[in-house]
């Protein structure tokens, strides 16, 4: 995750930020655009690796269980969603990357990302796309599920 100048990371700041698009609108920083099923998945998936392990181009929320750990154990369980790995058929049969189940800093935890149109009131139309999507990855104790 990035910090702004005073400090504070600022999520919605961190999605216009990431956003590079060109004089007509369109999305520069993918220089091949995804083509058919496989193209638009490696798309998603590279955007939500992004955020996972970057803490970018989306939001970041935890719940109040996970918070209340302080900061150290906040700390330790965003390095190990950053670090998780162990995608599979079984937990990513979508091969998105876009949720997983963990243990951190001896907690148990889900994370998730979801797929919102720019107003986050909707889906997104297109998750491959950074221009109508907000990406907003949740993380929780499982024991709040």
């Amino acid at each position: 995750m990035s910090n702004t100048d005073s400090g504070k990371f600022d999520p919605m700041k961190e999605q216009s930020s990431n956003s590079r698009l060109n004089e007509s609108g369109h999305d520069d920083t993918h220089h091949q655009h995804a083509t058919g099923k496989e193209g638009r998945t490696a798309r998603i998936r590279e955007l939500n690796d992004q955020l996972r392990t970057q803490g970018r181009g989306g939001m970041i929320v935890m719940t109040n269980g996970v918070a209340a750990l302080g900061l150290a154990a906040v700390n330790a369980i965003f390095k190990a969603i950053a670090a998780f790995s162990t995608f599979t058929a079984d937990n990513d049969p979508w091969a998105e990357h876009d949720c997983g189940v963990l243990e951190a800093d001896g907690h148990r935890l889900i994370w998730k990302i979801d797929y919102y149109d720019r107003s986050r009131t909707c889906h997104s139309p297109d998750p491959a796309d950074l221009k109508v999507t907000v990406r907003v990855l949740t993380v929780m104790l499982a024991e709040e599920y």
